[in-house]
């Protein structure tokens, strides 16, 4: 039998794999009152806003935050979730693009802030402060950045299958279609996103939910 698992340098293969069922994490029945607090309280934070959303994927957090943003630039590395996502019904305001979430090639300048949903937790914990400062290095001074991402919460997220000697932890993640896939999914404390953000924020606060947070900071 073909083993089908893969660690995180394949993470793109397995959300290309992943697009057509990528909004199906959004169905969760006890999330539900959390997902309709966050559409309303994310694209508040935004309005008016230029933003850069980083790892878009099928556009889903887009969509609430072209409600409210002066315009997005919204970005993924995998074509098939783009795809899904210029499907949507959205503003001309709005603008996909192909780009990696470290390397962010093509951000057009005057971006304000930024949004990144679900993409925290696939960083390595080494790499996180390293992930921050790029982002912000293509931002406007003074910028807002909104990062939404789990909370883990035992009986609703995905079972945890191993920790590395770095403290990063992994899930086993199944497609419909019985493909398997090791994912890198961390689960960050208080003190790592105070470490993560000290070097190019002057102000930053947290939201934590039961299944949620949101990390809010503002840039030198």
């Amino acid at each position: 039998m073909a083993d089908h698992r893969s660690t995180t340098p394949h993470l793109e293969k397995y959300y290309a794999k992943r697009a057509s069922e990528y909004e199906k994490v959004y169905e969760k029945p006890e999330r539900q009152a959390e997902l309709a607090w966050l559409r309303n309280r994310i694209p508040e934070l935004l309005r008016g806003r230029t933003v850069l959303e980083v790892a878009c994927g099928t556009g889903y957090w887009t969509q609430f935050i072209a409600t409210q943003a002066r315009s997005v630039y919204a970005c993924d590395i995998n074509e098939p979730v783009l795809e899904i996502a210029r499907e949507k019904e959205l503003p001309p305001s709005v603008h996909f693009f192909r780009a990696d979430a470290v390397g962010l090639e093509g951000v057009p300048s005057g971006c304000n802030a930024a949004f990144a949903g679900f993409w925290w937790s696939h960083v390595k914990k080494a790499d996180i402060a390293k992930f921050v400062q790029h982002l912000a290095a293509r931002l406007e001074p003074g910028s807002k950045v909104v990062i939404l991402d789990n909370q883990f919460h035992e009986g609703s997220s995905t079972p945890l299958s191993r920790r590395d000697e770095e403290g990063n932890t992994y899930q086993m993640r199944k497609l419909a279609n019985g493909d398997a896939f090791e994912i890198l999914k961390n689960f960050p404390t208080p003190g790592e996103f105070t470490a993560a953000v000290q070097g190019v924020a002057h102000e930053a606060h947290l939201e934590t939910l039961q299944y949620y947070w949101l990390l809010v900071f503002t840039l030198k």
